[in-house]
C-alpha cells in the first residue's frame, strides 16, 4: 500500500497507523502543492475498501473500482486546479498511448473534475442544468476512449477524441467549479456519510477543506463531532492553522513535506512519463523551488515560464520596500532582505520590469499579468513566490532564517483566504500583502552571515 507516494514520510505514518489499527476516523493532510495530499487521500480510500491484501496492484473489485476512481463508496469535493493536470496527463497519454499506465493516467486527471459533480453534491444545483449537456457529452466521450482498443489509439480520430474531452472537461473547470465550499455539499456529504456503504468502507475526500465560509465550516463540525463509524474523513489544506481550531481538534494531523528535487524528478517520470531538468544555467535547483510546479504550470498559457520573473519582481520590489523603511530608522539592513534582492532583482532586470516600491503599481501590474483566476494563475503566483523565499532561506543556513519562511507562509495564506474564500478582490489583497511583509521584514532584525 501506497507504493505509489514517493519520498513522503506521512505516508509511512499512515501504513503504520493501518497496520496497527490506530487510523483515526477524521484526518488532515497537510503541506505544500504537489506534495502528495490529495493523491494519498485517494489511495488511503482504496486500501481501506480493499477486499484482499490492499497492494498498487491489487485486482480485487473493490481496487479495481478505486483504480478508476468509479467507486460509489468516495466521494470529493472541494477547489483545486485542474487544468494543469489534465493538461500534463492528456501529453503523457498522446506521448505514449500504447501505454496502459498513462491511460489510466488520463482518466483519473478527468474523474477527479466529474467527481465534483456526483449527483451527491449536485442534486437540485442550478448550475447542473447549464452544464448537464457537457457532462453528458464528457460521459460519453470517456466511455468510448476507455473501449477503444490501443491498435485505434494514434489515429486522427482517437486524438480528435481526446481533444473533445479535454474541451469538455475544461468547461467544467472554469464555469462548474467555485474556490469555496458551498454549505449545501457539505450537508449533503454528511447525509450521504450516514448512508451505509455498499461495500467495507466509505471515504469523504475535501480538498482545500480551508476554503469554506462559517456555514459551511459549522455544518462540517456538526459531522465531525459525531461521524459515522463505517466513513473514514479526509480534509487538505496548505496550511494545518489555516483550519478552524474546533475542527482541528477532531483531526489526526499528517504532514507532507516539501519534496528533494531527485524525488520530484523522480515523479515526473514516473508518473508523467516525461524528463525535466532538475539544475539552470548555475548548477542550481531553478529558484521556483518546485520542479513540479513547474512542469505542470508549463501546460498553461500563464505558466510558470511567465509567471517566474513576475514572482522575483514582486519578491526584489519588496526587499527594496523593505531596506528603504529600515534605512529611515538609521539601522542596518537585515541580511535575508538583502539576500532576497540580490537573488531576485536581476531576473526581474532581465525581463524588463520596472524599478518600484509602490504596493499599488505592484499588485496592479501582477493582477494584469496572471489574467484572470480560471486557470488558478493568481494562487500559483503566490506560491512561487512563497517557493523562492523558501529557496534563499535553505541556502541561508541557518535555524533563524524559518522566521522567514513562516511569515511568508502566514501572510501569503491570508491572502489567499482573502481571494478564495472572502471574496475580496485580488489587487486589494495583494496590497495588504505586500504592506504586511514589508513591514514584518523591516522589523525583523534577522541577520546572518
Amino acid at each position: 500500500m501506497f507504493e505509489n507516494i514517493i519520498e513522503q514520510g506521512a505516508a509511512r505514518q499512515l501504513k503504520d497507523d493501518i497496520l496497527s489499527r490506530r487510523l483515526a476516523p477524521s484526518m488532515l493532510f497537510f503541506g505544500p502543492s504537489e506534495s502528495g495530499k490529495g493523491s494519498a487521500a485517494v489511495e488511503l480510500a482504496r486500501v481501506l475498501s480493499c477486499e484482499s491484501d490492499a497492494s498498487w496492484k491489487c485486482a480485487c473489485p473493490a481496487c479495481e473500482r478505486h483504480r478508476y476512481l468509479q467507486h460509489s463508496d468516495l466521494l470529493m469535493l472541494g477547489f483545486r486546479s485542474f487544468t494543469s493536470e489534465i493538461a500534463a496527463c492528456h501529453s503523457a497519454f498522446s506521448r505514449n498511448p500504447l501505454v496502459p499506465s498513462t491511460k489510466i493516467l488520463f482518466l483519473r486527471s478527468i474523474r477527479k473534475l466529474q467527481m465534483r459533480f456526483s449527483p451527491v453534491l449536485m442534486e437540485d444545483d442550478p448550475k447542473l442544468g447549464k452544464l448537464s449537456s457537457v457532462l453528458q457529452s464528457l460521459e460519453e466521450g470517456l466511455n468510448e476512449f476507455w473501449v477503444t482498443g490501443a491498435e485505434f489509439q494514434d489515429t486522427a480520430a482517437f486524438e480528435k477524441l481526446c481533444g473533445s474531452i479535454v474541451k469538455n472537461a475544461n468547461i467544467l473547470a472554469d464555469e462548474g467549479i467555485g474556490r469555496t465550499i458551498p454549505v449545501g455539499h457539505i450537508r449533503k456529504a454528511a447525509y450521504w456519510c450516514r448512508l451505509a456503504p455498499n461495500g467495507k468502507r466509505k471515504t469523504l475526500i475535501i480538498e482545500n477543506a480551508d476554503n469554506m465560509r462559517e456555514e459551511a465550516r459549522n455544518s462540517l463540525l456538526k459531522l465531525l463531532e459525531e461521524p459515522p463509524q463505517t466513513v473514514s474523513i479526509i480534509l487538505t489544506s496548505k496550511r494545518r492553522e489555516a483550519i478552524m481550531p474546533t475542527i482541528l481538534s477532531r483531526l489526526r494531523p499528517y504532514r507532507f513535506l516539501k519534496r528533494s528535487p531527485e524525488g520530484e524528478v523522480e515523479i515526473i517520470r514516473r508518473v508523467f512519463q516525461a524528463s525535466v531538468n532538475q539544475e539552470n544555467g548555475n548548477g542550481k535547483t531553478p529558484a521556483a523551488g518546485s520542479l513540479i510546479s513547474a512542469y505542470l504550470g508549463s501546460f498553461l498559457s500563464g505558466g510558470t515560464e511567465k509567471l517566474y520573473p513576475l514572482a522575483a519582481w514582486f519578491i526584489s520590489s519588496l526587499a527594496r520596500a523593505a531596506a528603504a523603511y529600515v534605512k529611515k530608522t538609521g539601522a542596518a539592513v537585515p541580511l535575508m532582505i538583502t539576500a532576497l534582492g540580490e537573488r531576485y532583482a536581476p531576473i526581474a532586470g532581465e525581463a524588463g520590469f520596472e524599478r518600484t516600491t509602490k504596493s499599488s503599481v505592484i499588485a496592479k501590474k501582477v493582477i494584469e499579468e496572471t489574467g484572470s483566476s480560471d486557470d488558478d494563475s493568481f494562487s500559483r503566483f503566490l506560491s512561487i513566490c512563497l517557493d523562492m523565499v523558501s529557496v534563499v532561506t535553505r541556502e541561508a543556513d541557518d535555524p533563524r532564517a524559518v522566521a522567514y519562511n513562516d511569515m511568508f507562509k502566514k501572510y501569503i495564506g491570508e491572502a489567499e483566504t482573502a481571494v478564495n474564500t472572502l471574496n475580496i478582490s485580488a489587487p486589494l489583497a495583494l496590497e495588504a500583502l505586500f504592506y504586511k511583509l514589508r513591514k514584518s521584514m523591516a522589523g525583523s532584525g534577522f541577520v546572518y552571515g
